[in-house]
Order: structure tokens, then C-alpha cells, then sequence
């Protein structure tokens, strides 16, 4: 049986040599990591220091080539500093060599003038020398002048410029009519020629205006619709439109009489209107005059912008478009007043374009001077003082337009040439063939007989009368007539017209001589 006690000791010698081989074994371990570390460490410090002798050759070279880079620039530099430097100093020794030139230069002049100067001193003493000798002699000669004559020196002067003053006032005088003659004649031959070209270049057609309409009917039947059951059909027509209708033995027509055109026209379309519904009696009399005075405003309207539009005036205030338009239906001396304002404004602006001047504003005077007509049997005064005020009224601000309506028949003091432009294309409307106090027979049988005179030449073949009879043109024979015989034909034709024809205004006549060689080939 075994001894506890070497048990237990057996057991404590064994736990110290496990204790004794574990820290043995433990400390051989630890030594062969710390050689392992050792080792690592060492060539990792080994790494390092390659590394950082290979960073430091890196640096090195690279500041070397660092330093040779700004050596080089600032070599560059300082070479470029070396070359402006240069380039200054050859620029000094010009500019000093200028400088040195225009000094002598400036020592020459000064040299040049000084001698310059002497001599204008000298010229100038030799001057005042033979000036005081000259004053001397002049004064011995004036002593003897007034010995000889008897006359003091005031005298003689007040004779001298006496003369004087009446030989350049007669010449002066004789000067100034030259001047004012030719003056005048430049001036009326000018404004020959601008009213010459202002009429052949505008002629405006014009029927003389009646003061009775008809109206067709399909048949005689309807004169009795018309006249209504003991005439209360007619009676009101005429009293809804206040015009006059003469139902007489006409056949097919019946007549429609007013001193207003206005009215009389309204009462043509609506009696047109009436027949041609075949609806007649007073209610529907009444609504049909309605609806045509209606639509008569409307197109007097339309005539107004109509002929606002043909003048190319611009903007005008409806109101006075509304009055050019009733100028379409107002007649003066049987023409037609709206033809009539058209024809002055554009000879107004023919005239103006002549002239130089606006020929827009010229036109738009020469529109407007008769708008008074278009409400003077509604106001008091004549028509240029009721057109100006209408004009003013209506938004109308141009002077000139203003003062041509007032003063185209000299009723203010002209001061406004549109206004002499204005009175001056009236005049020409109003008395040119055609236009006036003629009616439409009267003036084609005076055409006629002008074409007539003409032709009653030898040598004319033909005559034409032209430009609303203000020229005749004729053509020659060419074969009968020789260049002189054409001068002496037109002439007689002249002294003719003027001997058989009463006209107003002045005619042109023309000969035409022509010789024509025709050949076809063949």
C-alpha cells in the first residue's frame, strides 16, 4: 500500500516540474518571438532608412532641377531687362539727337527772325518816312486846292459826297428796278409754271348737279300704289322725307324734287325701296325713310373717308369726315362741292411739291377750306368762318389748315402761303372749262365748237379737245403742212378761239406734225 504522503509529494514535484517546464517552455517561446520582432523591426528600419535615402536623392534632384529652372528664367529675365534696357538707351540717343536737331533748327529760325525783324523795323521806319512825306505833299496840294478854288475843306466835302450821293443814288436806283423787274418776271413765270403743271396734271371730271331725281316704275299701275287712297300714301312720303313728288303723265317714271340733295336722295332710294317691295302705305312709308336715313348717314360717313383717303391727308376727327361726306350732296354754282375740295387739294399739293413745301399739309388745307358748307344753313356767317370753327372745334390744331379755311376768299389778312396755295387752286377749280355756271349741254356743245374751229383750218385732219377743254390738240397733214405753216396754223387757231368762243380761263393749243415711213419686210 502506498504511502498519502509520497502521493501528495509526488503530486507537488510533479506540479513544480509542470510549473518549471511551462515557464521554460514559455520563456524559450517568448525569446524566439522577440527574435522574431527584432528581426522585423530590423528590416523594416532597414526598408525605411532605403526609402528615405531614396526620397532624399528624389529631392535632391528634384530642387536641382528646381534651381536650374528659375537659374534659367531669371537668366531669361535679366536677358530680356538687358534688351529693353538697351532699346531705352537707343531710343535716349534719338530722341537726343532730335532734341539736338531742332535745337539748331530753333537757333536758325531765331537767327532768321532777328534779321527778319530788323528788316521790318527798317521797312517799317522808311514807311512812316515817306508816309509824313506823303502827308506833307498832301497837305501843300490840299492848300493850293482850296487857294485855287475859293473852297474850305468842309465845303469841298459837303459838295463832293452831294455829288457823289446823286450819282449812286440814281445808279442804286436804276440797280434796284433792274433787279425788281427780273425779280417779278422770274416770279410770275414761276408761278406760271407751277399752276401750268398743278392743271395738266389733275383734271377732274364734272357734271353740272339738278335739283330733281326720277325714279322708274314697272308700270303706270304703280303711280296710283304711290298716290295711296285720296293721297295719303304721298302725302306722308312727303312729309317723312320733306321733298316733293311730282307723279304726272311721264310714263314709267316718277320725279323726286328737293333743293337738298341730302334729302332728295334719301327719298329716292326709299321710294326705289317701296316699289320694289310693292308694301305701300303710311307705316311701312315711314319705317322704310327710317332705315334709308339710316343708311344714308352711314354712306355719308363712307363718301367722307372715301375722299379723306383719295386727298391722303392722314387722320381726320369723324365728325369733319362725317361733313366732307354731306359736301358730296351740297352743289355751288351747280358743282359739286366734295369734287370740287378734292380738286383743290390736290392741286394744292401739286402746287406745295412744286414749291418745295408739304404737300400732305397743302392737301389737307385744300380738303377742308369748303367744310363750312356742309352746315352754313345751319349757322349764322359766312362758310370760311364756319369752317374754321367746325375745324377748331373738331380737333383741328394746325394753323395753317385753320387759317386757309378762313382766309382762302381774303376775309382775314393772309398769312400763311398754304392759304395763297389754297385761294389760288380754288380759283382754278371754279373757273377752268366745265366746272361752273355751265350745264352739261352748254359744255359739250362749247367743246364741239372748239373741236370745231380747229378743224376748220387747211392742213388739220384732226382736233381734239383735251383736259376738260383747257387744250386743243390738232393734228397736221404732214404732207400739207410744213414745219412753219404748222407755227402759223397754230397761232391762227389761237387768235380764232379767243375771236369766236367765250371761255373762261386760257386754252392751249398744240400742232402735231408728224411724218411716218412704213415698210414690211419680207
Amino acid at each position: 500500500m502506498v504511502d498519502p504522503l509520497l502521493c501528495v509529494l509526488i503530486g507537488v514535484l510533479a506540479a513544480v516540474g509542470g510549473l518549471a517546464a511551462g515557464w521554460l517552455g514559455a520563456w524559450l517561446l517568448g525569446r524566439s518571438r522577440l527574435a522574431g520582432v527584432r528581426n522585423r523591426a530590423a528590416e523594416i528600419t532597414a526598408a525605411a532608412r532605403a526609402e528615405s535615402e531614396k526620397i532624399l536623392k528624389e529631392a535632391e534632384l528634384k530642387a536641382k532641377d528646381d534651381l536650374y529652372q528659375k537659374r534659367e528664367e531669371l537668366n531669361r529675365e535679366m536677358e530680356q531687362v538687358r534688351a529693353e534696357l538697351r532699346d531705352q538707351e537707343r531710343r535716349l540717343d534719338k530722341r537726343e539727337d532730335s532734341l539736338e536737331e531742332k535745337n539748331q533748327a530753333l537757333q536758325k529760325k531765331e537767327r532768321t527772325l532777328e534779321h527778319s525783324q530788323r528788316k521790318l523795323t527798317e521797312r517799317r521806319a522808311e514807311v512812316e518816312r515817306k508816309g509824313q512825306e506823303a502827308d506833307e505833299l498832301v497837305t501843300r496840294q490840299t492848300q493850293k486846292l482850296h487857294e485855287i478854288s475859293g473852297l474850305g475843306r468842309e465845303q469841298a466835302q459837303t459838295i463832293l459826297l452831294e455829288r457823289l450821293e446823286k450819282e449812286l443814288s440814281e445808279t442804286i436806283a436804276a440797280r434796284l428796278q433792274r433787279h425788281e423787274e427780273a425779280l417779278r418776271q422770274a416770279s410770275e413765270e414761276k408761278a406760271r409754271r407751277v399752276l401750268a403743271t398743278a392743271i395738266h396734271r389733275y383734271a377732274a371730271e364734272h357734271t353740272a348737279d339738278t335739283t330733281v331725281s326720277t325714279v322708274d316704275i314697272p308700270s303706270d299701275d304703280m303711280k296710283g300704289r304711290i298716290i295711296g287712297r285720296e293721297g295719303r300714301n304721298i302725302r306722308t312720303f312727303e312729309k317723312c322725307t320733306g321733298v316733293d313728288v311730282i307723279v304726272d303723265d311721264t310714263p314709267g317714271v316718277v320725279i323726286v324734287s328737293a333743293f337738298d340733295n341730302i334729302r332728295r336722295e334719301t327719298a329716292r332710294l326709299a321710294l326705289t325701296k317701296l316699289i320694289q317691295d310693292g308694301r305701300i302705305h303710311p307705316s311701312r312709308i315711314e319705317e322704310v325713310v327710317t332705315e334709308t336715313a339710316a343708311e344714308m348717314e352711314k354712306h355719308i360717313l363712307e363718301v367722307g373717308r372715301a375722299a379723306v383717303m383719295d386727298a391722303n391727308i392722314g387722320v381726320l376727327h369723324e365728325k369733319l369726315v362725317q361733313l366732307l361726306g354731306r359736301l358730296k350732296f351740297r352743289t355751288s354754282y351747280s358743282q359739286n362741292v366734295l369734287n370740287h375740295s378734292l380738286e383743290v387739294a390736290h392741286l394744292c399739293g401739286m402746287m406745295a411739291d412744286e414749291l418745295g413745301l408739304d404737300g400732305r399739309l397743302a392737301r389737307r388745307c385744300g380738303l377742308l377750306h369748303d367744310v363750312g358748307k356742309a352746315a352754313d344753313h345751319e349757322m349764322e356767317g359766312g362758310h370760311p368762318k364756319i369752317g374754321a370753327e367746325l375745324a377748331k372745334r373738331y380737333g383741328e390744331t394746325s394753323k395753317e389748315v385753320l387759317h386757309a379755311i378762313a382766309g382762302h376768299h381774303d376775309d382775314v389778312t393772309i398769312d400763311h402761303i398754304y392759304t395763297v396755295l389754297v385761294a389760288a387752286a380754288d380759283a382754278i377749280s371754279a373757273a377752268r372749262p366745265g366746272a361752273r355756271r355751265e350745264t352739261l349741254e352748254k359744255y359739250v356743245k362749247r367743246l364741239e365748237e372748239l373741236e370745231a374751229v380747229a378743224s376748220g383750218f387747211p392742213g388739220v385732219e384732226h382736233a381734239y379737245a383735251i383736259q376738260a377743254g383747257r387744250e386743243v390738240r390738232v393734228i397736221a397733214n404732214a404732207s400739207q403742212t410744213s414745219d412753219s405753216d404748222a407755227v402759223k396754223v397754230c397761232h391762227d387757231i389761237a387768235r380764232a378761239i379767243e375771236e369766236q368762243l367765250h371761255y373762261p380761263g386760257e386754252i392751249k393749243v398744240t400742232v402735231v406734225r408728224e411724218t411716218r415711213a412704213v415698210e414690211y419686210a419680207r
